[in-house]
């Protein structure tokens, strides 16, 4: 047995039913052994090294096992680096296999040669590198382990091309290890179940390791339990079904103006399962002096960086059934008062009512139409940019893997994310919404889904600009001003078509409800080309000023 075969037989060993890869002749052992087991793990070949990390860390964020990824190195390594990334900002359990140069020409600027620990040193949780053959399966072991520890997140497995290739002998190949549970101090939790007693408005941003710990029923619970209300973290969505009773809506990358009245009455916030980011806590402003902060979380580094009033390391599951013991008495009346008020301000804004567009394409009754003609548990997995506006405030979410989407703000992630997810998810339904700039990065992983036989969709919303720069560039420097954001569209539907996939172009909300029927019927992967007006900035109303 060589090293690469030793790789692929501990994969199999943890249960690695998939993988994504760019083939690369630095690895090229590695393949052979992957080809051999070919009826045990399915090997997604991708058109570029982002669409292979993008797809495995989709992936992992919908089965909450890691999502493997293979690259060559160098050009390769830095392709996939927008993929470790994401998966680290969406604390998303990811291993990437990295081809290397031989050990015998490391540290001489090798053709190809990266240091991987100095590159991915401070993005991912731990970077290996095995010297000899008989080191591949215990790194390849320790790495899908630490992926899913504590906060789950990226790690990087660098293989130099002669450990793949020579001997390993009668290596023993390690068999898989139950995540350690982190459970919480029952001091704290003594604590924390006292400052909900004594709240008046507890509100529940609920975060990514509900969904990684397949928490929702608990949560569901521990919110009717308590009375609390609650919110979903920045593109969380499935946390909990948008139509229960406690469901107060989305954070976005600001406040709506129903959540700024609301956050004036809060005053206690539970960070539950969320790393509190940039976008949840809205740039680190969030939390006033009227309210307290708890954060339940299981890692330390987050919780320090935090600064929450009342830290909780902890998982959530075991965090929630803690606390719930604590709490046996009902929720009083005004609690559960004060969250029906807001539950009824929160259903009229994401009701998508009225007829606000400039251009010929209403993106309000397009959500309307995709809301009540996707199944109830489909996926979607969406892109960076303001069309995804529309898609956060009106879509209804109703199941734990409804959303798959780049905490990050990656461009190019929902095409080849939407790979991912249909590979986690075979048999559902996966729908990718990308922007006509996102496209253009990636979209050409369409091909990877014809080609496996992935019926993906994709709502392309294509408004020939970079949309969410001409925003900024209105709101600083008025109208008039802007520059380098234009972009000249391609016949989208044709390209899709080349490509071997059913595609239609649609542009007036009529044609969207045939053409979204007929997408979904066709049996094979389908490109809605939607054309939109850059007037139509945002789902909050902004236009764009002449």
């Amino acid at each position: 047995m060589n090293g690469g075969q030793a790789l692929v037989a501990t994969l199999l060993s943890h249960g690695v039913e998939a993988a994504f890869c760019l083939p690369g002749e630095s690895y090229l052992e590695v393949i052979e052994a992957l080809r051999l087991a070919k009826d045990r793990l399915r090997l997604i070949n991708t058109r570029h090294e982002s669409g292979a990390s993008f797809a495995a860390a989709a992936y992992g964020r919908i089965t909450g096992r890691p999502g493997i990824a293979f690259v060559t190195r160098g050009p390769g390594a830095t392709n996939a680096s927008i993929g470790v990334h994401t998966a680290t900002q969406d604390s998303v359990p990811m291993v990437l296999f990295i081809g290397q140069v031989p050990t015998t020409e490391l540290g001489r600027e090798a053709f190809q040669e990266i240091d991987y620990a100095r590159m991915f040193g401070g993005l991912a949780k731990a970077v290996f590198e095995p010297r000899k053959p008989t080191e591949v399966a215990a790194m390849t072991a320790q790495a899908l382990t630490i992926a899913c520890a504590g906060r789950p997140g990226p790690v990087i497995v660098s293989l130099p091309e002669d450990v793949t290739e020579n001997d390993a002998g009668d290596v023993a190949i390690p068999r898989p290890s139950p995540r350690q549970i982190v459970e919480p101090d029952a001091a704290r939790l003594n604590q924390v179940a006292d400052l909900i007693r004594n709240a008046r408005a507890p509100l529940i941003i609920a975060g990514e390791q509900i969904g990684f710990e397949g928490a929702q029923a608990a949560l569901i619970a521990f919110a009717e339990k308590t009375g609390a209300g609650v919110v979903a973290a920045f593109r969380r969505q499935g946390v909990m079904p948008s139509d229960h009773a406690a469901y107060l809506g989305h954070i976005g990358l600001a406040l709506t103006p129903y959540q700024k009245e609301m956050m004036k009455e809060v005053d206690l916030i539970i960070a539950l399962g969320s790393r509190f980011d940039g976008a949840t806590s809205i740039d680190f402003s969030l939390v006033e002096s009227h309210q307290t902060l708890i954060q339940i979380f299981p890692d330390a580094k987050v919780l320090g960086r935090t600064r929450a009033a009342v830290p909780v390391l902890g998982d959530v599951a075991p965090t929630l059934a803690g606390l719930s013991a604590r709490l046996s008495e009902p929720p009083p009346n005004q609690r559960q008062e004060w969250r029906a008020r807001w539950r009824d301000k929160a259903v009229a804004f994401m009701r998508p009512e009225g007829q606000d567009a400039l251009g010929r394409v209403d993106q309000i009754a397009v959500m309307k139409t995709l809301g009540a003609r996707l199944p109830h548990d489909a996926t979607i997995t969406n892109d960076a940019g303001n069309f995804s506006t529309w898609l956060h405030r009106y879509m209804p979410f109703r199941q734990p893997s409804s959303q798959a989407a780049p905490c990050c703000g990656a461009m190019g992630y929902a095409v080849a994310g939407a790979i991912g997810a249909q590979i986690a998810r075979p048999g559902k339904t996966v729908l990718a919404m990308v922007g006509d700039g996102g496209f253009l990065m990636t979209g050409q992983e369409l091909i990877t889904a014809v080609e496996h036989d992935l019926p993906i969709k994709i709502l392309l919303c294509d408004n020939a600009a970079y949309g969410t720069i001409v925003m900024h560039q209105q709101r600083r420097f008025g109208p008039g001003h802007n520059h380098a954001v234009a972009m000249k569209s391609p016949d989208f539907a044709a390209a899709a078509r080349a490509w071997g996939a059913a595609a239609y172009t649609v542009d007036d909300t009529a044609g969207f409800a045939p053409a979204l029927d007929a997408a979904l019927a066709h049996k094979g992967p389908a490109l809605i080309h939607l054309k939109t007006d850059l007037r139509d900035l945002a789902a909050s109303g902004l236009k764009l000023s002449a």
